[in-house]
């Protein structure tokens, strides 16, 4: 074989050509300390360590590691030298990163090469964009780290700890298709729904208090379609001027909510995802096109975002956790009762506070039941109907008569083709 086709070759190239890439950061940031010809040197000795290391033994990998890290505590007095003469010098940084890129040199070899460059290229990317990162760390307030926490702690605190199998709560037989709950399942929903929901909290976070009708129902829909009925709601009350903005936000936030069912079923069976997206989709446009039609006419006025509560506390994951996980159960008793009518009124029921708990448990029960597979996209759409409904009460409980007769207004077009889906198809 030609050798220069040999793959020692193509390794060595990448790692010099990641160590240009971080050392090219680091000469223009850091004062050249450790730059432009360091870091390709320390990527490649990675590299190099690690096909040694496959003939004589691990150990010369990890005395490599030992030298580098030799090598920084050394310096360590030039680099706060340099830091006291001049702000971004060498630092705590560049010496991580000088470990780090001669563990990327070592992964070209021993591990997944589209790893180590991706780690290589990701090094690079968060060195150059420090200005960035640090701003965004000092916009985020104590509220908004603690959900960021919060949702840690769901995550992998408490995901990893339950168990991943099926409960056996009722005998089998003749009760086996009741037994369908799994803890470690219906909390990764729980993770699901509230990672959604606090990318929605953090965009709204950075959005400012003033934003167009759009956005703010965008960002609103992303967070919560209901939370941000009972919002608009709210301000809208004795102020005829913010009801026709409620009214549009509200909708478009509806609108939103259409995304985050084809994102959850996407999750959980992509398979269901090209059976619901049909129907989602023709709603969604239902329901843009009335609200586009009355934004046209109220498009010079602006939309307030009304701050959105923290959507990572404990007991609001809980709380929808056994939403969940009673959806799941109710259609899976429906199903077994009742037959296909049973699911319908589970699904009219859960449709009436959030659409979320409705959706992951239809694509749940599609994944190992034919006609839920099928006919499934159908259960989907009650509980929409049923969504539209109870925010139009909600409005006009919380807003007056007025905001309930604009939403209903807006909320005809996409209840009477949700019907028309029912009917013909």
């Amino acid at each position: 074989m030609d050798p220069i086709f040999d793959p020692t070759f193509e390794r060595l190239g990448l790692a010099a050509l990641l160590g240009l890439l971080v050392g090219l950061q680091r000469e223009h940031a850091a004062a050249g300390l450790a730059g432009l010809r360091t870091f390709p040197l320390i990527t490649v000795l990675g590299t190099v360590a690690a096909l040694l290391a496959q003939q004589f033994g691990g150990w010369i990998l990890a005395a490599g590691l030992l030298g580098i890290t030799a090598l920084v505590a050394v310096h360590a007095p030039r680099r706060r030298l340099a830091d006291s003469q001049q702000p971004g010098g060498y630092g705590t940084t560049t010496d991580v990163t000088m470990l780090l890129m001669y563990s990327v040199g070592a992964l070209l070899v021993i591990g997944p090469r589209a790893a180590a460059v991706a780690v290589g290229g990701a090094a690079a990317v968060l060195l150059q964009f420090k200005p960035e990162l640090h701003g965004l760390a000092k916009r985020l307030g104590d509220v908004d780290l603690r959900a960021i926490m919060q949702f840690v702690l769901l995550t992998c605190v408490v995901l990893p700890v339950l168990p991943q199998r099926t409960l056996k709560l009722l005998p089998d037989p003749p009760y086996g298709p009741l037994n369908v709950l799994n803890p470690f399942e219906i909390w990764l929903m729980v993770v699901l729904v509230v990672g959604v929901s606090l990318g929605g909290y953090l965009l709204h976070k950075f959005a400012g208090e003033d934003v167009g009708i759009w956005l703010g129902g965008i960002l609103g829909g992303a967070v919560s379609s209901t939370a941000t009925t009972v919002s608009y709601a709210r301000n809208a009350c004795g102020d005829p001027d913010a009801t026709r903005t409620a009214a549009i936000v509200v909708a478009i936030a509806s609108t939103i909510s259409f995304v985050r069912v084809m994102a959850e079923v996407a999750v959980v069976d992509a398979g269901f995802l090209l059976t619901v997206a049909g129907p989602a989709l023709v709603l969604m446009v239902l329901t843009l096109v009335p609200v586009a039609v009355s934004w046209f006419h109220h498009r010079r006025r602006p939309a307030t975002v009304h701050r959105s509560e923290n959507p990572t506390e404990l007991r609001s994951a809980v709380l929808f956790g056994l939403m969940y996980a009673a959806v799941l159960f109710g259609l899976a008793g429906a199903k077994y009762f009742f037959q296909s009518r049973g699911l319908y009124v589970v699904a009219w029921i859960s449709g009436l506070t959030e659409m979320d708990a409705v959706t992951l448990s239809t694509a749940r029960l599609a994944t190992t039941d034919v006609t839920v597979a099928a006919d499934g996209w159908r259960l989907i759409v009650v509980a929409a109907m049923a969504n539209m409904v109870s925010k139009s009460a909600l409005a006009g409980i919380l807003g007056g008569w007025r905001l309930l007769v604009e939403i209903t207004c807006l909320f005809l077009v996409p209840l009477a083709g949700a019907a028309a889906l029912l009917a013909v198809f």
